[in-house]
């Protein structure tokens, strides 16, 4: 069952691959930006993080924690995302993806951003996977929690490149901190 604006997020006990544990909300007043992605291997997914992290700074002046969980293993996650400034988090059984109504679809690698998105990864980092734990036809799901838990935002992914990019993160969190809601799509097509 997805989760829509209003709704009370699963409260979740997590352990990063850093052996942290977490829980979800975050009681100390930051904002929750739980990202679901693909294979730990994924460009797509990479090369989104990336740029999330080159804005690491914003995302935390604008009281954001990022949490970031993966459908593969802890070992596999260590080979691409122990470098993240960021909350990572392996689900190789898809628990918590089933609990927040994460899915998949044939169309998830299909729209051209996929495509490009994955090519810059490769270009940057001359890296490519060689494993996709759970296969490739994982989308991306955005949720946005505040510290009572209530799910604020929410966008389900149409296809791999279908997530919030930095600054559409960085203005739902001003418009909640304005008192103006936010009111996150909830799986519509981006440009």
């Amino acid at each position: 069952m997805r989760l829509s604006i209003g709704d009370i997020a699963p409260a979740t006990t997590l352990k990063t691959i850093r052996g942290e544990h977490l829980t979800v909300p975050d009681t100390s007043g930051r904002l929750v930006h739980m990202q679901f992605r693909r294979f730990a291997g994924c460009p797509v997914c990479n090369f989104h993080l990336l740029s999330l992290a080159r804005r690491r700074e914003d995302l935390e002046a604008a009281g954001i924690r990022e949490v970031i969980l993966f459908h593969s293993s802890h070992n596999e996650m260590l080979k691409y995302q122990a470098q993240l400034p960021f909350d990572c988090v392996a689900d190789p059984t898809k628990q918590h993806y089933r609990r927040f109504g994460v899915e998949t679809s044939g169309l998830a690698v299909l729209h051209p951003r996929v495509f490009w998105s994955g090519l810059r990864w490769v270009l940057t980092t001359g890296r490519f996977y060689n494993k996709a734990e759970n296969g490739i036809l994982g989308l991306p799901a955005d949720f946005l929690i505040d510290w009572r838990g209530h799910v604020v935002a929410v966008k389900y992914g149409l296809h791999a490149d279908d997530h919030w990019d930095a600054d559409e993160l960085l203005s739902l969190a001003s418009d909640l901190c304005r008192g103006g809601g936010a009111g996150a799509n909830q799986g519509s097509p981006t440009p």
